[in-house]
């Protein structure tokens, strides 16, 4: 009796669950080798996510240095590091030590939150302590003080709509402040291709880097900015 051949796309291993028949032990071992292989396909696109390079800004070669020959020493000691430092130095390094251990440092600015690319989206300047610790406070106090001996008192003699209008604009105060003070203030990255000198830009050794005529090195920040 002549049987009908296998419908397209469709196996012999498969046709013979079908119809009920055991599939000898080698192919079950194949299907199952087969399936392995599948699930073990590695995935490309975390891979490449993984390892994407973070950009290198224009940051003084002198502060590179010294956080090169820092990394240094603890590579090569055989021991546990133990650094003799005191617990305060009364600088602003003190400050940077135990508020921003866990930011990344690029020169004297530190980078609260970024992209994966390294392009930061919250930054924390070199003066970061004044502002956090002076003028938020200063802001914080007077315009308290205001509001409550003067605009919610009501012997005052002001309309209950004025403190309608005087509480929004503290909280815009500080919306704007932390906007300029936490923003990207144009940090460059950093430009070894002889081709840039070709379209005007001139080299700075503070940084190892080309830049353009519009941008400077600053010298508390330790970048080059646009």
């Amino acid at each position: 009796m002549a049987t009908a051949p296998y419908p397209p796309g469709e196996s012999s291993s498969v046709s013979a669950v079908k119809s009920g028949v055991e599939l000898p032990e080698g192919n079950e071992g194949e299907r199952t080798s087969n399936d392995d292989r599948i699930s073990t396909q590695p995935d490309n696109d975390d891979d490449d996510a993984d390892n994407l390079v973070k950009k290198v800004y224009a940051v003084s070669l002198r502060w590179e240095r010294e956080q090169q020959g820092r990394m240094r020493q603890t590579s090569n000691s055989s021991g546990p590091v133990i650094e003799h430092k005191p617990l305060l130095t009364f600088t602003i390094e003190d400050f940077n030590r135990y508020f921003c251990c866990c930011a990344r440092r690029v020169g004297s600015m530190f980078f609260l939150l970024e992209k994966r690319d390294g392009s930061p989206i919250v930054v924390a300047g070199p003066c970061w302590p004044f502002c956090t610790f002076v003028t938020v406070p200063l802001i914080l106090v007077l315009s308290g003080f205001v509001g409550y001996f003067i605009v919610s008192n009501p012997n005052s003699g002001l309309p209950w709509w004025f403190a309608l209008i005087y509480y929004p604009i503290i909280v815009f105060v500080l919306s704007v402040l932390f906007c300029v003070s936490c923003r990207d203030p144009g940090l460059m990255e950093r430009v070894t291709d002889e081709e840039a000198a070709e379209n005007g830009w001139f080299w700075n050794e503070q940084v190892g880097s080309y830049r353009p005529a519009g941008a400077m090195y600053c010298r508390e920040c330790k970048v080059s900015l646009k």
